[in-house]
């Protein structure tokens, strides 16, 4: 690392485009001399998508103040045109680099673009209202990547793959089933999680759509390569760069229309490149972490790492999230690999946006690093505490379902013994590295690992039966791939007719059951709700279209599963016991009646959280067999709400007496009515 003490406090770096004229600022302090190079189109890609030559442009030498930082201004309308910085240092080393503040760039990010972000926005942007969101354990996860939301030939989306398959409404499949954006407002979900959107590098997107099925065009997109700038690849035209802009800004739009809020995935940790990616052209040696020898560090498990502890870097980091919260209306971010993040930047984070943009911002992250990281404050499990900022709990997800991607089991999965760190996860891991039950994200499976069908069937020993892949990861979107999954049958163990006797569904509703009834905020992933498989691959992020989209026509073979996965998330929205503030409400109002038999039964008493209902009976039934539980006795009876079957809010059945039969491997909810018999008074 190089000592720079140079820093710039303004938050005007990059572009500002006004018709009169435009201010460009880079910070650049080691640089000998930084140029502006104009350019009147976006240049001459090769067949690989790439802009190799960018000396032709019309050069500006600009000005360096005190703080590193190199401007100039133009006095003229350049909308329309690019841009790129031409950096030269001492030593003789000359670069041609996109604006690392770029909010709009050419196809692949090769030039930064110059437009009039007022003309991006969508008719009626400026009335964009956010839907309602009191707390953030009111909150409903749900993961989703873009693309494979509406790829599928089932999804019934007309401009699939993109961001304008989430403003297509009214989409039904054959049997009036809804598709699309109706369906996740049908399903209930409070927030989109949606995985990168940012410009990534990994995706040619003048070849998104080619009709060859040898050339694949399928990335996660944890390559980050222009922060600020909505991926391409999403867009109806990724030659035009306000029509990513634009259209990213009708998705956001569309979805809070339907009451869904959106979170953004985002990757602070690494670039996919150090020499070729934003930063080390224009300021070597002071963005990347590296070892005493001077190697980069790589504690992401790429191959670099962003220090984050940096002024400059964390300054960065601040004013990319702000720019996406206040230009997007983004509602909330969730950070991969956030133990890469020093704490005291995670806090600025979350005091600047909490402070100054929008105390419903939701911030979370993975509080882990992929690998080895010099970093001494790291992000990690506990530094939360009180800071407002959530952390995913692989403590909970590994008691329900065991390893990731392995035959490792747990509660939900066959594994006794883990009825206690069920009974912590339950309770928002209060007793473990919580405050609060907003400091937990509650989930089973994600994007990474096996997905929680897979996942379910290989712990069950089903992987061969159902032709599951052995290939992780290395698929591209090609015909071996589409062959391989049109002769797999995930579901050749589930009777189409009852879905609810497979011991597979059985237990993959048992494992998400638990995270929609714990206390803390609950994440599901895309398709869980229509028993999506990957068919086996457990690191699906190159692996095309046929592994990774979601088909649409498992809604309607597997309705039963849909609607208890919808009524489990009306039950929660309706019913404030399971979305409890407090640490001191959960020891007030959590009780726990049995841990222990593979079963684990608790109850919400006394109005929890100012709940209707008086009290509230959760039982989680790990076993084979049905299981009688002991529950307090009511004179007035309990209303079973949720069954082996069913599940919502609606009377199912009432049983009276201090037992209650639970059935193999599900869930069941019983509630007693608002008021007390005059018996149960005096009792």
């Amino acid at each position: 690392m190089i000592n720079i003490t140079n820093y710039y406090e303004g938050r005007d770096l990059g572009c500002c485009y006004a018709s009169k004229g435009s201010m460009f600022k880079v910070w650049a302090p080691t640089a000998s001399l930084v140029s502006l190079v104009i350019y009147k189109d976006s240049g001459r890609y090769n067949r690989l998508g790439q802009v190799t030559r960018h000396n032709e442009g019309t050069e500006i030498v600009m000005v360096k103040d005190v703080d590193g930082v190199w401007s100039s201004y133009c006095e003229r309308d350049l909308k329309g045109l690019f841009y790129m910085y031409k950096t030269e240092f001492t030593d003789g080393i000359v670069h041609y680099v996109v604006d690392p503040y770029a909010k709009a760039v050419s196809a692949n990010g090769e030039r930064t673009a110059i437009v009039d972000l007022k003309m991006t926005d969508p008719l009626g942007w400026d009335e964009d209202v956010k839907p309602a969101l009191c707390h953030p354990t009111d909150s409903i996860l749900y993961e989703l990547h873009v693309r494979d939301f509406s790829i599928h030939p089932d999804s019934g989306v007309v401009n699939k793959g993109g961001f304008k398959a989430f403003t297509e409404f009214g989409l039904k499949d054959v049997n009036g089933n809804t598709l699309g954006i109706d369906h996740l407002e049908e399903l209930g979900v409070t927030h989109i999680q949606i995985m990168p959107v940012f410009d990534f590098k990994t995706v040619n997107e003048l070849n998104v759509g080619h009709q060859d099925a040898s050339i694949s065009e399928y990335n996660w997109g944890y390559d980050p390569q222009n922060y600020n700038v909505p991926e391409g690849s999403y867009a109806s035209d990724a030659s035009n760069p306000a029509i990513r802009i634009i259209e990213l800004k009708e998705m956001i739009q569309a979805l809070h229309r339907k009451g869904i809020r959106i979170i953004m995935d985002v990757v602070y940790n690494h670039t996919y490149l150090v020499e070729g990616g934003p930063f080390e052209t224009i300021v070597p040696g002071y963005f990347y972490r590296t070892d005493d020898s001077g190697r980069y560090t790589d504690g992401s498990g790429v191959g670099n790492e962003l220090a984050t502890e940096r002024p400059m870097v964390r300054k960065y980091i601040k004013d990319s999230v702000r720019y996406w919260a206040e230009e997007y209306h983004i509602d909330g971010f969730r950070f991969d690999l956030m133990g890469l993040i020093d704490t005291l930047t995670m806090k600025e984070i979350a005091d600047e946006l909490h402070d100054e943009v929008d105390r419903s911002i939701m911030i979370y992250g993975e509080p882990w690093t992929g690998g080895l990281s010099p970093l001494t404050h790291q992000t990690l499990k506990g530094t939360q505490r009180g800071t407002k900022i959530s952390m995913f709990n692989d403590h909970f997800r590994s008691a329900i379902k065991g390893d990731s991607d392995g035959t490792g089991r747990g509660f939900a999965t066959g594994e006794s013994g883990k009825e206690w760190a069920i009974w912590n996860g339950v309770c928002a891991s209060i007793h473990d590295f919580t405050e609060s039950p907003m400091e937990t994200i509650n989930y089973v499976t994600v994007h990474d690992n096996l997905n929680l069908w897979d996942k379910v069937l290989t712990t069950e020993g089903l992987r061969q039966e159902a032709g599951m892949l052995d290939i992780f990861g290395g698929l591209r979107a090609d015909s071996v791939e589409v062959k391989l999954t049109e002769t797999a049958d995930p579901y050749k163990s589930v009777d189409p007719k009852q879905p609810l006797t497979s011991d597979v569904v059985r237990r993959s509703l048992l494992a998400n059951g638990i995270i929609l009834t714990s206390q803390g905020i609950p994440l599901i992933h895309a398709g869980d709700e229509m028993l999506r498989s990957k068919f086996g691959d457990h690191n699906s992020y190159q692996s095309g279209d046929s592994i990774n989209g979601i088909r649409w026509d498992n809604k309607g073979k597997f309705q039963a599963v849909f609607e208890y996965y919808r009524g489990l998330i009306e039950l929660r929205n309706n019913h404030p016991a399971f979305r409890m503030h407090t640490r001191a409400q959960i020891e007030k109002h959590l009780e726990m009646l049995q841990c222990s038999g593979n079963v684990v039964a608790y109850q919400l008493k006394n109005h929890a959280h100012g709940d209707i209902w008086r009290n509230i009976v959760v039982i989680y039934n790990g076993n084979k067999d049905a299981v009688a539980v002991d529950i307090p006795e009511s004179t007035a009876g309990w209303n079973i709400t949720v069954n082996d079957q069913k599940a919502g809010t609606s009377l199912l059945e009432r049983v009276i007496g201090d037992t209650v039969l639970v059935p193999r491997l599900s869930i069941m909810v019983l509630y007693q009515e608002q008021r007390p018999t005059l018996l149960e008074k005096r009792m």
